[in-house]
């Protein structure tokens, strides 16, 4: 169900926030309006209909798209996509040669627009943030004892704090699923806050790991906890484990940022990461976004693609959609 006007204008203005770089519970919380145990036992996330989301997230399959609007369709996806590298061999090399591909994606096309951003791991953020001085393409950074979140909480804000002064724009943080697990949601709640705080100015993409979660009650409950903490983006997966993103997951998460919309007026962002290979996976995407959440989130401030490979398979359809003729993978670089 699109978010139509009429909806905005609909929302209560006593529900949103007088400081739009805060989360509304956040603001409650720092004015003793609401404790951290009084806030999970006043809100209740919904249970979710598992068959009735994989039937919806596989009706966006079917969806016929013509030439123009697939071309269209694949330069959004193109200018969605974090090209990422999150290797243990990553090198100062390596990380300028992928922001060198990020700002020229194929430069025998004039009208082709960058990527989004490049993610890399804090210790090179420095290095990419310098590769692309004078672009428009944002540098993240993953943080906070990425990919398990096993490390005390004062390192992992210290890690967060290091990231932001090398330079980066935002910062992808990984919550503690352990505690999740063990029902400390006040904790993975107070974590999520905490990173916030440190990010500063830094956009906070928060990432469940819906792989380790297990249910979709879980996702949603986890999506609940991170939009209430002050997430910019919720993202699904740190894209170490399998399964990563799915249409059906990604879509539970969209039907919290749609819920918290309607109450609030606040929009958050929405990234799924890991698995997402093709330009024909990337188009369903950006069709089930559209349909649920509307065109206003058709945009990178909210809207992203984490991947490594996507953006070539992208460059190969815009290839074949322009002469008619399928490009080898080999005119591609893979950095």
């Amino acid at each position: 169900m699109p978010i139509s006007t009429q909806m905005k204008k609909g929302c209560s203005e006593s529900l949103k926030s007088p400081f739009p770089s805060l989360s509304l519970t956040l603001i409650l919380m720092a004015t003793k309006t609401i404790s951290t145990k009084q806030l999970f036992e006043q809100v209740k996330s919904p249970t979710v209909d598992q068959v009735g989301i994989v039937e919806r997230a596989a009706r966006f399959t079917t969806r016929s798209i013509k030439k123009e609007a697939k071309i269209q369709g694949l330069k959004m996806a193109l200018n969605m996509i974090d090209l990422t590298t999150l290797e243990g061999m990553d090198t100062e090399g390596k990380v300028r040669q992928m922001c060198y591909k990020a700002v020229h994606l194929n430069d025998s096309y004039a009208d082709l627009p960058t990527v989004a951003a490049v993610c890399v791991y804090p210790t090179l953020v420095k290095v990419a943030k310098k590769a692309l001085v004078g672009s428009k393409v944002k540098v993240a950074s993953v943080a906070t004892a990425f990919p398990s979140g096993l490390s005390p909480l004062r390192s992992r804000i210290a890690e967060a704090k290091y990231a932001v002064r090398e330079g980066a724009d935002e910062v992808d943080m990984v919550i503690s699923r352990g505690k999740f697990h063990a029902g400390e949601y006040a904790f993975v709640f107070d974590e999520i806050a905490a990173i916030k705080e440190a990010c500063g100015n830094a956009r906070l993409k928060v990432i469940l790991e819906t792989g380790e979660l297990g249910t979709m009650d879980k996702v949603r409950h986890a999506s609940d906890i991170a939009i209430m903490a002050g997430a910019d983006f919720i993202k699904t997966s740190t894209g170490k484990i399998s399964p990563a993103a799915t249409m059906p997951i990604t879509l539970v998460m969209l039907h919290a940022i749609r819920d918290h919309y309607f109450k609030t007026g606040e929009m958050i962002g929405m990234k799924p990461a890991g698995g997402i290979r093709t330009a024909k996976q990337a188009l369903h995407y950006l069709i089930m976004v559209k349909e649920e959440l509307g065109p206003e989130w058709l945009d990178n401030h909210w809207f992203r693609f984490g991947a490594s490979s996507l953006a070539n398979d992208i460059l190969m359809q815009l290839e074949k959609q322009a002469t008619g003729n399928y490009s080898s993978a080999d005119y591609f670089s893979f950095d």
